[in-house]
């Protein structure tokens, strides 16, 4: 049975589409998606992380729980099967299990301490090329097939601030003209 979401999905939408005129950016649309999604789907932890395909690295840029997942300097990707699936594969992954959640993350004890054992990555698109995911977890069983279409339209709205701050960072977009 599917979940009904404690806030219409268009009212929230509407709210993180007007975040981006705010000042304070890149946290306020950060701020702003977590919250709808917090009101669409839920979570109990929720980070942002900055794909570089080009460069072979990532980086968080946002989390819920600093202390458990800090913002910090970026890491090479190492290869995971997980790696493979949505980085390589550029497929959102649905982990309904902790089984799930230990065959796709090395620090599933980590996550298992926090209560959670059930994980949805989104993955943030433009132009074909990969730019981020955004990692909700849940207690286990939570996440279910509808969440991820749920899900996607606030991620979609990511893409230009993850390409502004690459730019910013970088001076150069690494997007699809940047290549991957």
């Amino acid at each position: 049975m599917t979940r009904q979401p404690s806030t219409n999905p268009w009212t929230v939408l509407g709210e993180v589409t007007r975040s981006a005129a705010d000042p304070g950016q890149p946290t306020v649309q950060f701020d702003a998606v977590e919250r709808a999604l917090t009101h669409v789907i839920d979570h109990q932890v929720f980070t942002i992380l900055d794909v570089d395909m080009k460069m072979g690295d990532l980086g968080r840029v946002y989390t819920n729980i600093a202390e458990a997942y800090p913002v910090k300097g970026r890491k090479t990707m190492g290869p995971t099967p997980w790696g493979v699936w949505v980085l390589g594969g550029k497929q959102s992954y649905l982990g309904r299990t902790r089984a799930d959640i230990c065959w796709a993350f090395h620090d599933y004890e980590l996550i298992e301490s926090l209560g959670c054992g059930a994980v949805i990555n989104l993955l943030v698109m433009y132009g074909g090329t990969l730019l981020g995911t955004v990692n909700m977890l849940h207690e286990e069983g939570y996440y279910t097939d509808d969440d991820l279409d749920l899900g996607m339209p606030f991620v979609a709205l990511l893409a230009p601030v993850l390409l502004a701050q690459r730019k910013l960072n970088t001076g150069t977009p690494h997007g699809p003209e940047g290549g991957e």
